[in-house]
């Protein structure tokens, strides 16, 4: 029976696999640490295959570049032997929310959800460390090879050594900031549904180097103009008062991302059909007959229109009973001279983005608009209407008590913003460092104001101890004692989805009754499985015990289960049951998706009864079968009452 590998991808192997396809004469072995043969690239080859030219050495190529890249690169494809662990207590409606709280390391947990959650994220919103010299960074090792970092990483590192203080005087300032985000980015890339966009949070400080690894990651064609975050009150730090931060913006695919969505309930808009004659405007004639549509007074105009638009009159303009009364020939720099034309033949008309122009009609001043059925936003770059980071601590004060609790927190309209823009009500929306939790609130918030809004989080956030030598952690310290809950920020985070939850839940009981405001807590733990399970090689004689039962002893059956879903790239928020069949008990998820059981004991009888429910998937302990007849039966069993099933075991 095929068993489950209960470790994330190892893209190293799969970039191989690709490029021996592509190129297999670039494909070599090479002898692994222990002393076995595993296939290799071989550079100098492929580089050859790649040029035009005779390679002899380094060439000179545009490209971004710092100390640590390779390593970056190298962290983002090596496996981790970790899983997800289900926490019921610290969620909120366990059983039926499909929103996902992920307490963890986000580089473990975007390794972690690569299988299950390709290609089906619809919008990422970030804001990570702006690396002020006063933010704390994510310090990863992966100088070791895939294969001893897989054994090694199944240990628990200290969280005290994943976080580290970046520093102005650190000599990789910048390097150590683009090795965090580089690997990041380049996972979430994956998560991406190929309509997808990404939107981060940045101010100066690394926004050109963040430009750069976005333009390599997601490719510069795919880059969207960046937003500018007006912050009226200003900082006042240097010779220039910042008044604004960034939000840049990339699609995965930009030919394939759908123009955004209309915010507001504004049916159409009206549009002036004339500019200043130059060039791009330059000056035609239309005649137009009588019975279009007008707006104002009767009124009879003769000769010219005045202002910077003006408009030379071939007749008279006159307007009674609200429509244009007789023939007339205008003439004027026409901004959409084609489509009023059409128009007036009586064809239909769309704007460059499809939307319709449902006529064109006359004004009080003698001028032609356009009315245009709105379909799409062409969102403003500047974002002046969004409310600052002071917003965001009133809304935090007004949840937990105190605004000093997140020292610069996003308001929630931010995110809702990009959310309304780029998601439908069934969309994910992903934020991977969630910090005080505003995207939950956000999509809360979009949800609640529409009836059929079922969009869903996935939020991941390191439990980041607060420190009792930090001035800023004062008032966060006393609020984790407040609830009785451990100091670090994703504790506080939890507790702001929690309340932000209930809030909304309370103010739209009438309008929004099925609203889900849950989450699921999954914390990333070592792997269920022990040490022998990923290094069998090394186990001794007197650890053959050991691989009987590989599963560690504190693993609860829901904890086996998460680890099946992530390996078989089952949604983690699916609905989850259990039953007990034949005295065993058992999993179902999502109806019949998959059926698990971890129980000892399984005998043919058994087995029988679950193939019986002719589930798609099923997975079994390995040492949980009765006898090893039962475990060589068992595939034969389902492939007379369910030959669909597919069936491994752990």
């Amino acid at each position: 029976m095929e068993k489950l590998k209960l470790h994330s991808p190892d893209f190293t192997q799969e970039n191989i696999a690709k490029l021996a396809e592509l190129f297999p004469s670039c494909v070599t072995e090479t002898q692994a640490v222990d002393g076995k043969p595993k296939r290799a690239i071989d550079f100098d080859q492929l580089r050859q295959e790649l040029s035009t030219a005779i390679v002899e050495g380094p060439q000179e190529r545009y490209q971004l570049n710092w100390p640590g890249k390779r390593e970056a690169l190298l962290t983002a494809n090596a496996p981790i032997a970790k899983t997800l662990r289900p926490c019921r207590e610290e969620s909120v409606n366990f059983d039926t929310t499909q929103n996902l709280f992920i307490e963890g390391d986000n580089l473990d947990a975007l390794k972690l959800l690569q299988e299950t959650y390709l290609n089906k994220v619809k919008m990422i919103y970030i804001d990570p460390p702006y690396n002020t010299g006063s933010d704390l960074l994510y310090e990863d090792d992966f100088t070791e090879s895939n294969d001893s970092y897989l054994v090694k990483s199944n240990q628990m590192d200290e969280l005290r050594r994943r976080l580290t203080l970046n520093t102005e005087a650190n000599g990789r300032f910048h390097s150590d900031w683009l090795s965090m985000i580089y690997p990041r980015l380049k996972l979430a890339l994956n998560l991406l549904a190929d309509d997808g966009v990404v939107f981060i949070s940045i101010d100066e400080n690394e926004v050109s180097n963040l430009r750069k690894v976005c333009d390599e990651i997601f490719g510069e064609k795919n880059s969207l103009s960046p937003f500018i975050w007006s912050l009226p009150r200003g900082i006042n730090a240097g010779h220039i008062s910042r008044a604004h931060e960034y939000v840049i913006g990339y699609a995965k695919n930009k030919s394939k991302l759908p123009l955004f969505n209309k915010i507001g309930d504004a049916e159409y808009s009206i549009d002036r059909c004339n500019k200043r004659i130059d060039r791009r405007h330059p000056a035609s004639e239309i005649s137009f007959p009588a019975g279009i549509r007008y707006e104002g007074p009767d009124q009879a105009l003769t000769g010219e229109i005045s202002g910077s638009e003006g408009i030379d009159i071939i007749g008279k303009l006159e307007f009674k009973n609200g429509a244009l009364s007789q023939d007339v020939t205008l003439k004027a720099g026409w901004t959409m001279k084609n489509m009023i034309q059409d128009w007036l033949d009586g064809k239909k008309v769309s704007d460059t983005k499809g939307q319709e122009i449902v006529e064109f009609f006359f004004k009080e001043n003698g001028k032609l608009y356009s009315k245009k059925k709105v379909e799409f936003e062409c969102p403003k770059s500047i974002l002046s209407d969004v409310p600052d980071t002071q917003s965001a601590r009133t809304q935090i004060e007004e949840l937990l008590g105190n605004q000093d609790i997140f020292s610069y927190p996003k308001p929630s309209a931010l995110i809702e913003r990009f959310i309304n823009l780029a998601t439908d009500p069934d969309d994910i929306v992903m934020d991977f460092f969630a910090g005080s939790c505003s995207t939950a609130q956000a999509l809360f918030d979009v949800n609640k104001s529409q009836s059929v809004g079922k969009r869903r989080f996935i939020l991941v956030q390191i439990p980041e101890p607060l420190s009792q030598d930090n001035v800023d952690h004062e008032a966060a310290i006393e609020f984790c004692r407040s609830i009785n809950k451990p100091g670090n920020i994703a504790e506080i985070g939890k507790e702001r989805i929690r309340r932000a939850g209930k809030k909304i839940k309370t103010e739209n009981a009438l309008t929004a009754p099925n609203l889900d405001i849950g989450f699921r807590v999954l914390k990333i733990d070592s792997s269920n499985m022990k040490d022998v399970y990923y290094a069998p090689d090394a186990v001794q004689q007197g650890d053959l015990l050991e691989q009987v039962n590989n599963i560690r002893e504190d693993r609860t059956p829901e904890d086996l289960l998460f680890q099946v879903l992530l390996d078989w790239g089952v949604d983690l928020a699916l609905p989850i049951t259990q039953e007990t069949i034949a005295g065993k008990q058992v999993f179902f998820v999502d109806g019949n998706a998959l059926a698990a059981c971890f129980e000892t004991g399984i005998n043919e009888e058994f087995v029988k009864a679950l193939a019986a429910r002719h589930p798609l998937r099923a997975v079994f302990r390995d040492a949980g079968f009765g006898s090893d007849s039962v475990k060589i039966n068992i595939e034969q069993i389902f492939k007379l009452i369910s030959p669909t099933t597919e069936v491994k075991s752990i």
